[in-house]
């Protein structure tokens, strides 16, 4: 059985393995638009609110190392250090913007910190003082007075009339709000019910931080699966599906929390014989988020490498190669390839540089095509962004803000055989070192009649099958026995 959306709109999945893993997609008109999955052994601490112990102060970095309950220490830079926390009074109009950091923190110092990025490899999270509470329509900031709207609201009408709806909202002493995004064209009792609910969570939240003790969690974000009704349910959004029934039940009841007035009826998907993905054919496009190579309708293929410090995009023409009109078809192809990108860098959460290494046009009004298709592809990018302009070779430079970590990367892990290289040494190669290793024992160990030599299995075989010769000869000669044997697992 298969259910295709109905046309202009959107649709939001959720898939749960319960205790183990939730996945969320986003899809409009059978397309998948955002992917989104979290694994409960690693459960994402971003925007989780702690209460912390300065365990050193580094005046190289002008930085905190924070010890808030985890593996290693959080780095919180100066620059994220609210000046409540200031042992001394500072002035930034006098001098330095913020004052040493050494001067007005210490070690033992208790502060609350809120997670900005997860920790990566060797490095903790990075960390902030200045605290932030999202909620549907807005996001309360303790200890700063700001109001203003999201700058991704770009209409001038709009803004101006949530600038006005929030005069008359009173988030009270020492209280910020943000208007998000997706409060456009909403009545200004949706805002006013939603600080009132962050004014009282705020006020829990001071509360456990006075009586917990450090390092403790204060705050914790909300699973992927209730996360999703708050941060992407918007009004285009006409069903929600979910295969597991205890989560359903718990996002009908967020649901009914956050839109009181929208009746929200969350859908249940209980066939055991065909899995949530398959029902909506959205299989094969999640399992294309995890492949190096995309293929795209006129015939050409995405290839994408991530480097340390970059993401690699290589555009293949495919069936264009050998056409007269090679000009007109290198557009075509290019421009294809910067919707699909830009698809792409948002279901992969791509962070940090991209290079795209287009085909190369000689008409510039050429390139300006592709520029200005690919930005307005990346326009409903939740993530900031910024488009650079082509090289006169087709290359191409974006930078994007990761938002989380990607389904690729909380997934994957570097090849055993490889090291993450993405090539490895050929079986030949391969067994002549093993000949190398196998004529050193023979000339330095004291071997008694026979020499064993285990491998694994491609190995083995390998030798017995194409180095059996070699193998006979050294035996001959030294005058034992050799046995290869595959490892066992």
């Amino acid at each position: 059985m298969t259910n295709t959306p109905r046309k202009g709109k959107r649709k939001l999945y959720i898939s749960v393995l319960p205790g183990e893993q939730v996945e969320v997609a986003l899809a409009e008109d059978g397309e998948v638009q955002e992917y989104y999955v979290e694994m409960v052994h690693q459960a994402k601490t971003k925007g989780n609110i702690y209460k912390g112990t300065i365990n050193n102060i580094d005046t190289n970095l002008q930085a905190a190392f924070v010890n808030y309950g985890a593996e290693k220490n959080g780095f919180l830079q100066i620059d994220e250090v609210h000046p409540e926390y200031y042992s001394a009074p500072h002035d930034p109009n006098k001098g330095r913007k913020y004052p040493l950091i050494q001067k007005v923190l210490r070690s033992g110092q208790e502060v609350l910190v809120q997670v900005v990025k997860e920790p990566t490899g060797s490095k903790g999270a990075f960390v902030t003082s200045y605290l932030s509470l999202p909620g549907r329509f807005l996001v309360l900031t303790p200890g700063r007075d700001q109001i203003g709207v999201s700058r991704k609201v770009e209409d001038d009408g709009e803004r101006q009339r949530l600038k006005k709806l929030l005069e008359g909202l009173d988030p009270g002493e020492n209280l910020g709000v943000i208007v998000r995004t997706v409060s456009v064209d909403q009545p200004k009792t949706s805002l006013q019910r939603d600080l009132s609910f962050l004014k009282r969570l705020w006020k829990d939240v001071r509360k456990k931080a006075t009586t917990e003790p450090s390092p403790s969690l204060i705050y914790q974000e909300r699973d992927l699966a209730t996360r999703s009704i708050r941060d992407y349910l918007t009004d285009d959004v006409n069903e929600v599906w979910v295969d597991d029934d205890a989560t359903a039940k718990s996002v009908e009841e967020f649901a009914a929390l956050v839109f009181p007035r929208r009746g929200l009826q969350v859908r249940l998907h209980n066939n055991s014989e065909i899995s949530l993905w398959e029902r909506f054919s959205l299989q094969k496009q999640i399992e294309q988020i995890y492949s190096r190579e995309v293929n795209m309708p006129s015939g050409g293929r995405l290839v994408f490498d991530q480097t340390e410090a970059l993401m690699a995009i290589d555009i293949n023409s495919g069936k264009i190669a050998g056409k007269t009109n090679f000009e007109s078809m290198a557009l075509k192809t290019n421009m294809e390839a910067a919707t699909t990108i830009a698809q792409q860098l948002k279901l992969r959460d791509v962070g940090g540089q991209v290079v795209i290494d287009f085909i190369e046009m000689r008409d510039r009004n050429h390139w300006r095509e592709v520029e200005k298709t690919l930005r307005q592809a990346m326009k409903n990018d939740r993530a900031r962004h910024d488009v650079g302009k082509m090289s006169r070779f087709g290359l191409l430079q974006v930078v994007r803000q990761r938002l989380g970590s990607s389904a690729l990367s909380i997934s994957s892990e570097l090849c055993p055989c490889c090291g993450g290289s993405g090539t490895r040494r050929n079986m030949e190669w391969q067994a002549l070192q093993a000949l190398k290793e196998i004529l050193h024992r023979l000339t330095h160990d004291k071997l008694n009649g026979t020499l064993r030599y285990e491998c694994n299995v491609e190995l083995a075989l390998y030798l017995l099958n194409h180095k059996r010769e070699r193998l006979f000869e050294l035996e001959q000669k030294y005058e034992l026995r050799i046995e290869v044997t595959p490892k066992k697992d």
